[in-house]
């Protein structure tokens, strides 16, 4: 099971990391940066992943519990994305409401 999640966000990663480096519009490039998240959490929870265990409160036997750290990390991984995200997008908004465009190689021609 854990193979398949490993392997899944392996995938992800991949995806994620050819759209960021391929796409020139801005709210596509989120929507990768979102992938690669995606990707990052299954993997910490796949970390915590044991079979046949429970968690750590049911059993006095410590030998079955579920690690419970990548899944408290998971959590803060999932505020800090979706906080990230709503930055992003609100930068992207601002720029597109004053500028008219969401070309990333225009964008950075406007530091000039």
């Amino acid at each position: 099971m854990q193979y398949i999640a490993f392997g899944g966000a392996g995938i992800l990663t991949l995806v994620g990391l050819y759209g960021l480096l391929t796409q020139k519009n801005a709210i596509k490039l989120v929507i990768c940066f979102n992938i690669m998240e995606t990707a990052a959490l299954i993997f910490l929870i796949a970390l915590g992943y044991r079979e046949g265990a429970s968690i750590p409160i049911i059993h006095p036997d410590r030998s079955h519990y579920v690690d419970p750290l990548p899944h408290a990390l998971a959590l803060t991984a999932i505020v800090i994305g979706a906080s990230l995200t709503a930055i992003m997008l609100a930068h992207i908004a601002r720029i597109y409401q004053q500028y008219k465009i969401l070309n990333i190689d225009r964008i950075k021609r406007l530091r000039g």
